[in-house]
């Protein structure tokens, strides 16, 4: 199964507006990264683990996704532990742009996708499903016009 490796505090620091907030308030930007990746990953069939540097704050809970939390090493550490002990690292991908952990996935034969990369597919992604909602006003004025109903 395809297993997709993310550093959370990397992507975090990707993303303009959840630096700032994480600047602000670290467990708020946790949350929203966490339904960003909820809303990307939501209909993929693939195992996601979005690793976080220190300890749990808050429960977070996710539906299409697992969380780790690196406690007293670091996160870079925890991933290069979880492909250390994969049966199968051609399967993962890592996402990070770190890049001792970046050449550490890829000597292990994982694929590596930047941080910087990776933001932009999201927020690409979140506009065309943005682009694609319907449009409820829309909606709203044909029923009026086929019923004849005027404000």
């Amino acid at each position: 199964m395809l297993t997709y490796l993310i550093d959370g505090n990397n992507l975090i620091g990707k993303i303009p507006s959840l630096m700032s907030l994480q600047k602000k308030d670290k467990q708020a930007s946790r949350e929203r990264i966490l339904h960003l990746l909820d809303r990307y990953f939501h209909s993929k069939k693939i195992k996601v683990i979005l690793f976080f540097d220190g300890f749990e704050n808050g429960k977070l809970n996710a539906s299409h996704l697992k969380i780790n939390y690196s406690d007293k090493i670091t996160a870079d550490e925890k991933i290069k532990s979880f492909i250390t002990d994969a049966k199968s690292t051609r399967n993962i991908i890592v996402i990070t742009s770190d890049s001792n952990l970046s050449q550490f996935a890829k000597k292990c034969s994982c694929k590596v996708i930047t941080s910087d990369n990776f933001a932009t597919e999201i927020a690409a992604n979140k506009q065309k499903s943005e682009f694609n909602k319907p449009d409820a006003t829309a909606d709203l004025e044909e029923f009026k016009k086929l019923f004849g109903v005027d404000e």
